[in-house]
């Protein structure tokens, strides 16, 4: 399949904007949000989170604890920004809870993708579910990534993509999303997977899940060979990450469901809780013949232990590359699962991680903690 030049448009409708990264844009106005936060604002919910100067708290903006004054308050886009500012997760709103549920409106403008997939809802229509666009937009783009309608399109092609390759009527498939011609479906088709509907019968595209987890939210992205990638989305990479995805593999990538993608984030849940460290979904990442060996290497490491760069260069058959294997691993693109995290500098200090330093020494504390029960 070809990759098309609408591939390059994914990844801003995906992945959230690095957490390092300043972006006011994606922030209402500091006086709007501080509104929000005095009136426990739920509309709010994921759009903001708010650090509390003295207490060194950062919490939702629905929070029920005593609100600070405006002087004492810093606002940031992600839990990652608030955590990078210095403040740590409230214990009253669970600003991090991986089972927390999304705020209302996003639940509510799901359930209405779910309930006719096929179709379109305007603005006007929304209006007439009482739900403000503009509202939509900013909700849906804080907590995805991608806004309402790019949300939905996607949705609806994805859906058409999995139709298509268990074996349905391309023109069935073509009414069913919401298209009225041929000619319109196959070029909507082909701009997303590179291909035409019939070509993709046996060639399937790439679908993604956002899940929420204790270090922050992670995107999860699979296939019928296994799991691509799993990522925290604010790690600088991604893009780049994305963009080899497509190109390896010639297709693009969607928000849809998948067999692998349910498998993953039930094994992270278990991983978080400490029920169980060991992984079991199947993975097919994409690499180079020493990246893929460096990464087989990377799983034999078990979970409660760390090794250096030069053990894993001498067991690679070069004491001497040390410095190929850390480019091995900073090219790693399953976190946690390929654990890079558990190799460290031969004095036993922590070095090099994508995803943060902070995460890095959460983990190995975490499988610490477990391994050993």
């Amino acid at each position: 399949m070809k990759t098309s030049s609408f591939a390059s448009e994914l990844p801003s409708l995906i992945i959230d904007q690095p957490a390092t990264m300043k972006v006011p844009e994606l922030l209402p106005p500091p006086d709007t949000m501080y509104r929000a936060l005095v009136d426990r604002d739920s509309t709010f919910e994921g759009i903001f989170y708010v650090g509390v100067r003295t207490t060194g708290i950062f919490c939702r903006p629905t929070c029920s604890a005593k609100k600070p004054a405006r002087a004492n308050v810093d606002f940031f886009a992600t839990p990652s920004e608030a955590l990078h500012g210095g403040y740590r997760p409230c214990l009253r709103c669970h600003p991090m809870d991986p089972d927390k549920r999304p705020p209302e409106l996003i639940e509510r403008l799901r359930a209405e993708v779910e309930r006719a997939p096929g179709g379109r809802l305007t603005d006007k229509e929304l209006a007439a579910l009482s739900i403000d666009p503009s509202t939509a937009r900013r909700q849906f783009k804080r907590h995805y990534g991608m806004t309402f309608q790019a949300y939905h399109r996607a949705r609806r092609m994805g859906l058409a993509l999995r139709e298509v390759r268990k074996g349905g009527r391309v023109d069935e498939v073509q009414s069913e999303s919401g298209f009225g011609s041929a000619s319109g479906f196959r070029d909507a088709f082909a701009r997303i997977f590179g291909d035409s509907p019939t070509a993709a019968k046996k060639q399937g595209g790439l679908f993604a899940e956002r899940i929420e987890t204790p270090l922050g939210a992670m995107l999860a992205i699979a296939d019928d060979e296994g799991l691509r990638l799993l990522e925290f989305v604010d790690r600088r990479a991604m893009e780049r990450e994305m963009t080899i995805l497509r190109s390896r593999l010639e297709t693009n990538v969607v928000p849809g469901e998948h067999p692998h993608l349910t498998a993953i984030r039930g094994q992270l849940t278990d991983y978080f809780a400490g029920k169980n460290l060991e992984f079991t979904v199947p993975l097919a990442p994409v690499g180079s013949p020493f990246q893929l060996r460096t990464w087989d290497l990377l799983r034999t490491i078990p979970a409660g232990e760390t090794r250096s760069y030069s053990w894993m260069a001498q067991k690679l058959g070069d004491a001497e590359m040390r410095r190929a294997v850390g480019r091995a691993n900073g090219d790693n693109m399953m976190c946690i699962i390929i654990p890079c995290h558990r190799v460290i500098r031969a004095d036993g200090s922590l070095c090099g991680y994508g995803g943060g330093l902070w995460r890095k020494k959460w983990l190995l504390d975490h499988e610490r903690r477990f391994a050993k029960k």
